[in-house]
């Protein structure tokens, strides 16, 4: 659709039926291998960001601005590409988080996930998580949705409770409910820990709702079609293609160690050299020489 905003196709694909898969972007990089395999929208994951960018694990350490500049990295990077940035607990009060919800539709983003553990965060399969009250969970996404919906900003809002694991299932499943209230135009609750949990919420509410496919984690990770069937709208995976990158290049770094480079899978650096965007370059290049 000509001149629609990102939240505005974003809303498009929700409606439409089907699974939508997200593999999880990092960096400018990721963000065009995305869109290049054929997917529609991505999530930048926190864990991969920090992790990418810092060399730091996933508990808060990462600031807004780093946050925000990534995002705003990948969103230029694959213009066509629907991205929904991780938002973390909003970086502060009500009023932070209508700071970061407008920042990161400045920044392109289709959506923003704002969840309700306590600062700093923790990445949500890992232990030693706290959520605020109850209340103050509200007024982070009312602030949020308020935010969404005045000053011209157009962005979806992905509402996530980590409450499962600190308060058990029904306090997140409360909490979700209370989003919705509050205009959440999608709904994430993190880490159940059965399938009976997963249908549970998938039952429980309207809105979109997204599955967070996490190898290793406390959710058990089931083939699309079957997510799909239980009643979830977008799966996120969050560290696939990351941890396959970590594998790869150990795998290239052993191979010039031992003196076999001939042996490590790579790109041919034609391809390599059409991913990161020459051709573009090139054919933008002649443009203003002919103009000399």
């Amino acid at each position: 659709m000509q001149n629609a905003t990102p939240a505005s196709r974003l809303r498009d694909l929700l409606r439409r039926p089907g699974l939508a898969r997200m593999p999880c972007a990092w960096d400018a990089l990721s963000a065009r291998m995305v869109w290049d395999a054929g997917f529609e929208v991505t999530m930048t994951s926190g864990f991969a960001v920090s992790a990418a960018r810092l060399g730091m694990p996933d508990t808060g350490l990462i600031s807004f601005a780093e946050m925000a500049d990534q995002l705003r990295l990948v969103c230029q990077a694959a213009p066509e590409l629907l991205v929904i940035g991780d938002g973390d607990t909003g970086y502060g009060n009500a009023l932070n988080v209508r700071r970061t919800v407008r920042e990161y539709a400045r920044a392109g983003a289709a959506g923003i996930m704002i969840e309700d553990q306590v600062s700093p965060k923790k990445c949500g399969h890992t232990k030693g998580k706290q959520v605020v009250p109850f209340a103050e969970a509200r007024m982070r996404i009312r602030a949020a949705v308020d935010a969404a919906r005045s000053g011209g900003t157009d962005i979806l809002i992905l509402a996530r409770t980590d409450a499962r694991a600190v308060n058990g299932f029904q306090d997140a499943m409360d909490r979700c409910a209370m989003f919705a209230e509050e205009g959440a135009d999608m709904l994430f609750l993190e880490a159940p820990t059965s399938l009976d949990e997963m249908r549970a919420f998938c039952a429980g509410f309207s809105q979109p709702k997204l599955a967070n496919m996490v190898a290793g984690g406390h959710t058990p990770v089931l083939p699309p079609d079957e997510l799909e069937r239980i009643g979830f709208r977008l799966a996120a995976y969050p560290l696939t293609a990351f941890s396959a990158a970590i594998e790869a290049s150990r795998q290239a770094l052993a191979a010039i160690r031992a003196g076999r480079i001939e042996d490590t899978p790579q790109v041919s650096f034609e391809e390599l050299k059409r991913i990161v965007g020459f051709d573009e370059y090139y054919a933008a290049e002649e443009i203003y020489r002919a103009a000399e």
